[in-house]
């Protein structure tokens, strides 16, 4: 059976309720510093793989989020699996755990796994026990068939039984705690389930609690959550106690907006995942949030430097692509089709580079890709959309010819016809084309040498004789001129020798490389006069006046023939 497009039925859906908070002060705020950061990695974005990483694979991961500077890692849900506990084991005997790194992992508030998770603990100097148990108003009824108390008493028994453990752990223990789907909880009872834990943990400002307020799944706005996370945040009993954190996921797509408007909100710590990797559409991309900081000129906290190095690592442990639209990491983030977009880069560049200023303004770049670990190279991509703007960088950023700004249009054409035909066009093809139609025209006439004398004639003004040898339709042939330059002389020997009448239209110059064998490229725009039709032509020479000529040459060949 055919597909074919047809309506959703919206009916079977209602909105999330919006909390009513006239009081909120977060869109008055701006982020000032970064978070405290806790990759969930090796286990949220673990456990969302296809393929599961590997022990080495796991180990690999971790020594990559330390080298970034990571200080919290979740390494796993010990007492979920035999592979999970043994890779926790595999840390700590490996002593792979830095002094300032603190790793934490993940249970469920039932007493058999939270013993099971000591267990792999043992030899830890610090960790953070995670525990968590579901608290919105849905899974109560439809997965646990639990009352609010019996949710709480839950919560409350698993502090217990964390102290317990604790009397034959020789490690220091952060507790921190999770009222899983807090998006989908009345805020009443998760105040009073995290105040129920946090007195139970007897936390004080010395014995800090961590408190997390889950996204499990983002329900609705941005600003709902931001809302909630400053509810919670104004509400808490002795706030000075608590770490307040939050765990977004992007099931909406807006899980960094989310996560930014939070840290408005009152938020100080964030769990996510490099690239965004978790569960259904994953969860909060830290990558992402720190580069949105380093790009407002906040320092984010990690090394980050350097996004190819990190995403090789990542693709190769965990199997997974980055998307070509990924922010700052996509293979086309830095890369402009548009003509229009193309034209503003290369002016923006130029302008940056005038003022000689350090500060990074550039239209359509909002962060230079060199200090990201980016290059250059793929910013303009050459396709049937692109314009004139783009082939003219192309050509100077990789190949240091400096059209004028009348040849853009022209040689902007030739592309655009070779690009409707192959699709994107890469700058080597676009260097070919330039061979091709400008420093390779070079029949039916062909500039071979030219021999210059300059003769004063008085008042410190000079006559210039040309005796030009070259080929017609590959005869050798000479001519001799007079003009008042060497351009102006070869130009009047052409009209004589082939009976032609052209005018020089303008000419540029600019050295292509620098040293002792530096090579010149030569601009000459030319006009038959009769007909009005004008060309280009190019040369390039280690001798600036044979560059010309090759240029003339170059010109009439293109405008002739």
């Amino acid at each position: 059976m055919e597909n074919k497009v047809k309506p959703a039925d919206y009916h079977r859906y209602r909105r999330v309720p919006v909390l009513h908070y006239p009081e909120r002060v977060w869109p008055e705020r701006e982020i000032q510093k970064a978070p405290v950061w806790c990759s969930v990695d090796l286990r949220d974005g673990n456990q969302a793989l296809m393929e599961p990483m590997a022990v080495e694979e796991k180990m690999e991961m971790f020594r990559l989020l330390v080298e970034m500077g990571f200080k919290e890692i979740e390494v796993g849900f010990p007492a979920a699996s035999h592979i999970e506990f043994d890779f926790m084991r595999q840390l700590v005997q490996r002593k792979m755990i830095p002094e300032d790194v603190t790793v934490q992992v993940l249970t469920q508030c039932r007493e058999h796994l939270i013993r099971r998770t000591f267990e792999a603990l043992q030899g830890v100097k610090k960790a953070i026990v995670h525990i968590y148990n579901p608290t919105s108003s849905l899974q109560r009824e439809a997965v646990f068939h639990m009352s609010k108390e019996e949710i709480r008493q839950i919560a409350v028994v698993a502090v217990k039984v964390v102290q317990d453990c604790m009397k034959t752990f020789d490690g220091e223990v952060i507790l921190e705690y999770s009222p899983e789907s807090f998006t989908g909880t009345e805020l009443e009872f998760a105040l009073e389930v995290c105040e129920a834990v946090k007195t139970a943990w007897g936390a004080s400002p010395d014995k800090k609690i961590i408190l997390n307020l889950p996204a499990t799944v983002e329900m609705t706005t941005p600003n709902v959550f931001a809302d909630r996370v400053e509810w919670i945040n104004r509400h808490l009993k002795d706030r000075e106690s608590v770490i307040l954190s939050i765990h977004p996921h992007n099931d909406r797509g807006t899980g960094t907006a989310a996560t930014e408007l939070a840290l408005l909100a009152g938020a100080e710590r964030v769990e996510g995942t490099l690239f965004g990797n978790g569960e259904r559409t994953g969860n909060v991309d830290i990558l992402n949030l720190a580069y949105n900081m380093f790009s407002q000129g906040i320092d984010p906290g990690l090394l980050i430097g350097n996004i190819k190095a990190i995403q090789e690592v990542y693709e190769r442990c965990t199997k997974m692509t980055i998307d070509p639209r990924h922010p700052y990491a996509g293979k086309l983030v830095f890369t402009a089709f548009s003509g229009g977009h193309q034209d503003a880069i290369n002016k923006g560049l130029r302008f940056m580079k005038k003022k000689g200023e350090d500060i990074w303004e550039v239209p359509y770049l909002p962060v230079d890709p060199a200090d990201i670990g980016r290059e250059y190279e793929p910013i303009i991509r050459i396709n049937s959309q692109s314009g004139k703007g783009g082939v003219a960088f192309v050509m100077e950023s990789f190949y240091g010819f400096k059209l004028p700004r009348g040849m853009h249009k022209e040689f902007a054409d030739i592309i655009q016809e070779v690009s409707e035909i192959r699709g994107e066009v890469t700058p080597e093809e676009i260097m070919g084309e330039f061979r091709k139609h400008y420093l390779d025209r070079k029949e039916p006439y062909r500039f071979k040498r030219c021999q210059i004398i300059e003769t004063e004639t008085g008042n410190e003004e000079f006559t210039t004789m040309a005796k030009v040898t070259y080929l017609d339709h590959g005869e050798e042939k000479q001519f001799e001129s007079i003009g008042n330059g060497p351009i102006d002389a070869v130009q009047r020997g052409l009209e004589e020798e082939l009976g032609i009448n052209i005018k020089v239209l303008d000419y540029s110059e600019h050295a292509l490389t620098s040293g002792s064998g530096a090579e010149a490229a030569s601009y000459i725009h030319l006009m038959d006069m009769p007909s009005g039709k004008a060309t280009y032509g190019v040369g390039i020479s280690s001798n600036i006046t044979r560059a010309s000529l090759r240029g003339i040459f170059s010109a009439i060949n293109r405008l002739y023939f």
